[in-house]
């Protein structure tokens, strides 16, 4: 773009809030401008278009036990590849539904004075999980079991699990034929289920303008996405070969732009995700795909020189609105500047709020989770999925702080890592005081200083804590693999291309500097071609690889540096948590994305919290994350 982030705003603000009025949906039904002079004139849409999507309010389910409503399997779009992922079941507070059983169904209406907690049956917001923490395809409830929905239901909620398509393309055997997966498929089957319930929003007791998102790991990136990419035009030709809702009864356009979006550990901005882990992590580490004499040890120099020219291409600013960047070192790759001091910031203020809630003895267990089980499927609750697996390096995390004295103790648990088989053994260590677990982190140097009386955290730096804490777990190219054998090659394939490369960073890294790289070991001359060739193939709406980037990559529409900036409804309310001691990705990714939103015109609130001693789990600094997002949720739904 030729205008800076901060000029489109001030030319663009006035303009950009009428639009968004415009398209906000609300629980009453909206009215567009009229031709006062036309009345006579046939209306521009179907009126009965989407009449098949209608709720039927006499086929709700009722748990008398729990005082729950449900429907299941409600397909919420006119031409589904599969309903059993593009349908979705409704869990409604039995206070905000007049029942009346006839057989095994109940026929309700709203009770327009149903209470619960601090809502109305008018005031009810809605929650809407993303399960799938490496986007597998997450399919739409078969059963119904209250089990984890009882404190969504005591607080007033409407709880909405929606089926999506996942990473990869599927099958569906009542058709005989494989439909598409990948990018940017669950982000449109879930805009699809956001307009199925407002185009039913007179039938139900909530305020379908408050719809809340939250998701962990790529299932978090999805979660930003839906809250960064609100009637965005770029899934127009998706949505309509779905049979998305576009239009209610009355003619009025129906928005997709949700309120809320939560999530933990957000993997996303996978156009920079490579780069980024090179940067942060790769550059301080010298083994296999790192070691000296290789082209992939090359080739990871380069992407952390290219991700310091994406930094400071960017525009990010600080609260401050002080400018971002980094500046070139000698010995290390990039590292100073005010964007290199604003992430050891974070580190050290993540470090402190640990010493300032953390009750010693302290017991340390090293874990992660690839993906999660937010109520709604007892399928998916049966299945076990959501336990927790040993961190990639956790055993060398373990080592580095189990030296400290006045550990009085230690315990062994079994996990299955994430993509290995069989288990490996998690040692938890316990730490008596501030100082015991502090001298186990400076057991082979002093890199970090706690200050106890002003409570404050000093680190030497990122490589320091990167070498201590956040070690790469991945070989070069973490997430576009060279042999494309990653989830994420997996969701930018295509049907007819299982898995492809997508990084058009390390496309250009390859074609600058293909004579070095070929004289180095591990080299072949297939991969001069490989990516570039990747890059070309589309899928079946004729999208290329770029297109289906930007679709994935909520920066392209909150950052002024990407061509999509100020084109979409973007979530007021956002919630963002990071364990920092992740070895899945860079902190970069939820910095940016944090840095982004802070200032967008039109956000009211970014809580981005960096945790302390947690890996890629639902990282939170006390407290549950369940509690803690509902407690976050009411604060959004006071502030409106």
């Amino acid at each position: 773009m030729s205008c800076t982030r901060k000029e489109f705003l001030a030319a663009m603000s006035a303009g950009t809030a009428l639009c968004l009025a415009a398209c906000t949906p609300s629980n009453t039904q909206q009215t567009t401008q009229q031709d006062s002079d036309s009345n006579d004139q046939q209306p521009s849409v179907d009126l009965t278009e989407f009449q098949s999507l209608a709720l039927d309010m006499k086929s709700w389910k009722y748990d008398s036990v729990n005082d729950v409503y449900y429907q299941l399997g409600l397909t919420y779009c006119k031409s589904p590849v599969s309903t059993a992922y593009e349908s979705l079941a409704i869990f409604v507070p039995g206070a905000y539904f007049n029942g009346e059983k006839k057989g095994d169904t109940y026929t309700c209406t709203v009770k327009e004075d149903g209470a619960v907690g601090n809502y109305t049956a008018k005031t009810a917001p809605i929650l809407m999980p993303i399960n799938s923490g490496t986007l597998g395809a997450q399919a739409s409830p078969t059963s119904y079991d209250a089990n984890g929905l009882t404190n969504y239901m005591k607080a007033g909620y409407v709880y909405v699990y929606a089926g999506f398509r996942g990473r990869s393309s599927g099958y569906e055997s009542s058709k005989d034929q494989v439909y598409s997966g990948g990018a940017p498929w669950p982000v449109v089957d879930l805009k699809a289920a956001v307009r199925y319930l407002r185009y039913n929003a007179s039938d139900l007791p909530c305020d379908t303008s408050r719809v809340f998102m939250f998701g962990f790991s790529a299932g978090g990136g999805v979660s930003a996405l839906m809250g960064s990419t609100g009637d965005s035009a770029l899934y127009t030709s998706y949505l309509d070969s779905i049979g998305a809702v576009t239009h209610d009864a009355q003619g009025n356009t129906i928005s997709d732009a949700i309120f809320g979006s939560a999530s933990w550990c957000p993997l996303t901005e996978y156009d920079t995700a490579d780069s980024a882990y090179e940067w942060m992590m790769g550059q301080y580490d010298t083994a296999d795909t790192r070691a000296d004499g290789t082209w992939t040890k090359l080739l990871s120099n380069n992407l952390a020189t290219a991700y310091a020219a994406y930094v400071n291409s960017m525009d990010l600013r600080d609260s401050s609105d002080a400018a971002l960047t980094l500046d070139e070192t000698s010995g290390e790759i990039y590292t100073d500047g005010s964007y290199y001091d604003y992430l050891v910031t974070l580190v050290q203020d993540a470090a402190a709020k640990f010493f300032s809630t953390t009750q010693f003895p302290y017991t340390y267990t090293p874990s992660r989770i690839s993906t999660t089980a937010f109520p709604g499927d007892p399928n998916l609750q049966k299945s076990g999925s959501g336990t927790q697996d040993t961190d990639a390096v956790t055993d060398e995390t373990s080592d580095k702080v189990s030296n400290a004295t006045g550990v009085t103790g230690s315990s062994n648990s079994s996990a299955t890592t994430d993509g290995e088989a069989g288990a490996t053994q998690v040692q938890s260590v316990v730490y008596n005081s501030a100082s015991d677990y502090v001298s186990a982190l400076n057991s082979d140097d002093r890199w970090l200083t706690y200050n106890q009386r002003r409570n404050t955290v000093r680190i030497s730096g990122l490589r320091d804590f990167v070498t201590h804490l956040k070690a790469p777990s991945k070989k070069v190219c973490a997430f576009d693999a060279i042999d494309r054998s990653t989830t994420t090659n997996q969701l930018f394939g295509t049907k007819d291309n299982g898995t492809l490369h997508f990084s058009q960073m390390i496309a250009d890294s390859i074609t600058a500097n293909v004579d070095a790289y070929s004289a180095a070991s591990g080299w072949d001359a297939a991969y001069a071609t490989d990516w570039t060739d990747d890059l070309q193939k589309t899928d079946d709406q004729s999208s290329d690889v770029a297109t289906r980037m930007n679709m994935f990559n909520p920066l392209y529409t909150l950052s002024g540096a990407y061509e999509g900036f100020g084109s979409c409804g973007v979530a007021p309310h956002w919630r963002i948590n990071s364990g920092i001691f992740q070895t899945d990705t860079s902190l970069c990714t939820e910095a940016n994305l944090a840095l982004a939103l802070q200032h967008y015109d039109g956000v009211k609130d970014v809580a981005f919290t960096p945790v302390w001693g947690q890996g890629h789990v639902l990282a939170e600094v006390s407290g549950t994350a369940e509690e803690n997002l509902l407690a976050w949720v009411d604060s959004c739904c006071q502030q409106g």
